[in-house]
């Protein structure tokens, strides 16, 4: 009786803390999960040639005929989601990704469901436009995102569009780096000649396959990555192409490096289609412009 009584006791506490701190307990949120390993078998019929498409799509986003006009630089999914998302790099994997839509996203102030997820990445990370909800292409690259989940149980995620998998992000170290102001993008520059440069390019434009990391052909202001601590976050977990090393500092001074140069500027409605012709762009924000960064940022 005395051990229920304080298992029930303890239970209770737990509880008082969410409620106070105003928040829920995502599953996720306690630890970090091992990425499973992605799917081996393409589902059978007109799904698995669905699925098949959002993969082809998701490797040639700018060149791919269903995609190739609604991409406005020289990047693709496969960019970041390395491996067309195959990838078990925590911050690059597509893998269990779908187990936690629909959930909401504190940029849009909206809960979305996947295939927004998707579409909203052509407007900032491709500086596009966003394609129509329920377009061919759309749902092919839904159906193949949400094949690399199958198996796993679905974990909706309350407080913002991240994946069981992906969690925590952004990398609590990365943040507390940035926040304690310890970002140095002179030292960015070294580390981006030594372990970036060959194949970003000197000038950051890319060379052959690798895609550029600033300037017009690069992702906008309004993309993840244009962010010191989310782009950090991912560089730690994922480069160097396949031998991902760097210090959480390494990273931190990178970005900062690389968003200190001029990039396309982002403003919403000029990333919408047409009315008629986009569907429904699900968000309560109907208007938001950001100005390509600079490290250090302007002082207001």
């Amino acid at each position: 009786m005395r051990k229920t009584y304080l298992g029930l006791l303890a239970l209770a506490v737990l509880a008082l803390g969410v409620v106070v701190a105003g928040g829920f307990p995502w599953p996720s949120q306690s630890f970090p999960k091992e990425v499973p390993n992605p799917p081996a078998a393409y589902p059978p019929g007109e799904l698995g040639e669905m699925v098949k498409l959002g993969e082809a799509i998701v490797m040639n986003t700018n060149t791919h005929p269903l995609t190739k006009d609604y991409v406005g630089n020289d990047l693709q999914c496969k960019s970041c989601h390395l491996q067309g998302g195959k990838s078990k790099n925590r911050y690059a994997t597509f893998v269990g990704v779908a187990t936690s839509y629909p959930a909401y996203s504190p940029r849009e102030k909206a809960v979305v469901s996947l295939e927004d997820r998707v579409l909203n990445c052509f407007m900032r990370s491709m500086n596009g436009t966003r394609p129509p909800v329920g377009s061919k292409a759309s749902i092919a690259m839904a159906a193949y995102i949400t094949w690399l989940s199958t198996g796993l149980p679905v974990d909706q995620n309350p407080n913002k569009p991240i994946g069981a998998y992906n969690n925590p992000w952004p990398d609590p170290a990365i943040v507390k780096l940035v926040k304690a102001n310890s970002v140095d993008a002179d030292r960015g520059k070294q580390v981006y000649e030594a372990q970036c440069a060959a194949c970003h390019g000197a000038d950051g434009q890319g060379v052959g396959a690798f895609p550029p990391v600033w300037g017009d052909r690069s992702y906008n202001a309004g993309a993840g990555m244009a962010n010191v601590i989310k782009g950090a976050s991912w560089v730690k977990y994922n480069m160097p192409l396949g031998n991902a090393h760097l210090s959480d500092q390494e990273a931190v001074d990178v970005m900062a490096y690389v968003n200190s140069h001029p990039r396309p500027s982002f403003k919403l409605t000029d990333h919408l289609a047409p009315a008629g012709q986009a569907g429904v762009y699900n968000s309560n924000v109907p208007q938001q412009i950001i100005e390509a960064p600079t490290w250090p940022p302007k002082k207001k």
